[in-house]
């Protein structure tokens, strides 16, 4: 199944010169929602997951089946002030601005493999944040998973030397 068909380019948004790739027409075919998370999941099915970390909101969608998947558990990145126990905070930059995610300070024991996840890999920044805040909580990062990849903005290259896994790749 050509996944790449059901994604629907949105030109202009949130601002202009962005082409969004929305993944909400993928999301409606259950087929195509079942293809897209086992893909994910072959790709890093033998590094030995306990935890996928995602970002809200998107990263949640995928990121949860994709641990369920993978029998690990699922550890959600929220903005900041929406999580109820201390938790730590990074801060990243967008191709559009600057933002943060934070997690419960308590949500990996050190040692804990983890498989970052979000559903779209472009600078690298919300997936270098999540390798941080993992990472702090001593947990060790087997590998990066996305189902949409944009090689031209450099975010496989900014998350090097971590192993970067991509089901459909952009090249513009």
């Amino acid at each position: 199944m050509d996944l790449r068909g059901f994604i629907r380019e949105i030109p202009d948004f949130p601002r202009e010169g962005i082409r969004f790739r929305d993944i909400t027409p993928l999301l409606l075919q259950a087929g195509a929602l079942d293809r897209a998370v086992s893909a994910l999941a072959e790709s890093v099915s033998a590094a030995g997951v306990d935890f996928v970390v995602a970002a809200e909101a998107r990263g949640f969608i995928l990121g949860a089946a994709l641990a369920r998947e993978l029998g690990a558990g699922f550890v959600p990145a929220r903005k900041p002030g929406r999580l109820p126990a201390e938790t730590i905070a990074a801060e990243y930059a967008l191709e559009y601005g600057l933002d943060a995610l934070e997690v419960h300070a308590d949500a990996l024991a050190g040692g804990a493999r983890v498989l970052i996840h979000d559903d779209l890999l472009a600078t690298g920044g919300t997936a270098g944040a999540l390798c941080e805040l993992a990472t702090g909580l001593g947990a060790e990062i087997v590998g990066c998973a996305f189902l949409i990849e944009l090689r031209a903005l450099g975010g496989r290259e900014a998350l090097a030397p971590r192993t970067v896994h991509s089901v459909i790749e952009y090249a513009d």
